[in-house]
């Protein structure tokens, strides 16, 4: 006797079925639902009238940090900070003790 080997079909998910009254009471579960990539039929009456199903899976951009020192240098220019003999100069002038 010959064993072949069983293919199996990766099965999808079940489709669950939830009504009008468990999207309004129970939308946290049914939205679990579909966070866990599994669609949705809504029910009136007994009778499917509309599916919700996870949007389709998308490639995230890798993050890419910004310039700092780029955007520093747009904003100020070639400045040099101020000194602190400067600052106390300035300090002393917007109080009025010079």
């Amino acid at each position: 006797m010959i064993d072949f080997p069983i293919m199996i079909k990766e099965q999808e998910a079940p489709i669950e079925t939830a009504t009008v009254a468990d999207l309004r009471n129970n939308f946290r579960r049914v939205s679990a639902w579909i966070e866990n990539g599994q669609p949705v039929n809504i029910t009136r009456h007994g009778v499917i009238f509309a599916q919700l199903t996870p949007p389709p899976a998308t490639k995230k951009k890798p993050f890419k940090m910004p310039d700092f020192a780029a955007q520093r240098k747009k904003i100020w220019g070639n400045r040099r900070p101020f000194t602190m003999k400067e600052v106390e100069e300035m300090r002393a002038w917007e109080l009025g003790e010079e």
